[in-house]
């Protein structure tokens, strides 16, 4: 099974900067897909104070090798001082589908 594969979950403040994001994620092989959810609600604490606002998700498909030179381009490219990026391991699914991940990335 394909288990060095990652789903890495960010946020961005608005859709057109995700979009952004994702795009150069996926054209420079770092992601094979990528997936944005516009309109969510975050509620979290920054600076002392809780804050509230509207964010769009991202969730890219890659892998294990790769997630640190995703994180490093999206830091290049992300608005925010801190911005969300977490990976999550992949610990199984459709083969064909994590098969086609693994081929659309750019091997290490």
């Amino acid at each position: 099974m394909h288990t060095d594969l990652h789903l890495v979950y960010m946020t961005a403040g608005s859709k057109e900067e995700a979009h952004l994001i994702g795009e150069a994620l996926v054209a420079e092989q770092l992601a094979a897909c990528v997936n944005l959810i516009d309109g969510m609600t975050s509620i979290y604490r920054w600076e002392g104070q809780v804050r509230c606002d509207t964010e769009t998700v991202i969730i890219a498909k890659t892998t294990q090798q790769l997630v640190m030179a995703l994180t490093d381009r999206v830091k290049t490219l992300h608005s925010y001082e801190c911005p969300c990026i977490v990976a999550l391991p992949i610990d199984a699914g459709n083969v064909e589908f994590l098969s086609w991940v693994s081929n659309q990335v750019k091997a290490l």
